[in-house]
């Protein structure tokens, strides 16, 4: 998997922009009761995505402009700054529709399974 560190993001992405947990000053360590993950998609990309990707997550446009497209087609468009609510929506597609990366950053909660780590 090719790393590259996108600025303003922080973190080391995969070639898919997908970052799985990050530490936060909000977020403290790997004991805090929630998880933190950062989406990117370049100018240009879109990629599918359903309900399950954002359940229990409060997604935050960083920065970009994102077009969501759910199930029956409609599609609405998201700038930086916005606060979302993705899990119920029926969501197939995010579509990066400016020139410039689309951030998402995610917060949710642990899972019983994750918030202890590995034996």
């Amino acid at each position: 998997m090719r790393r590259v560190c996108t600025p303003g993001v922080g973190a080391a992405l995969g070639e898919e922009g997908d970052v799985g947990d990050e530490t936060s000053p909000l977020l403290p360590g790997r004991g805090s009761a929630f998880r933190r993950r950062a989406v990117v998609l370049a100018p240009g990309q879109s990629r599918p995505s359903g309900d399950a990707e954002w359940r229990d997550a409060l997604v935050v446009v960083e920065r970009g402009d994102v077009e969501l497209e759910c199930a029956a087609g409609g599609r609405r468009r998201f700038s930086g700054g916005a606060v979302l609510w993705l899990d119920g929506i029926d969501l197939r597609v995010l579509h990066n529709v400016g020139d410039e990366p689309v951030v998402l950053l995610t917060v949710s909660r642990r899972r019983a399974e994750e918030a202890h780590g590995p034996p």
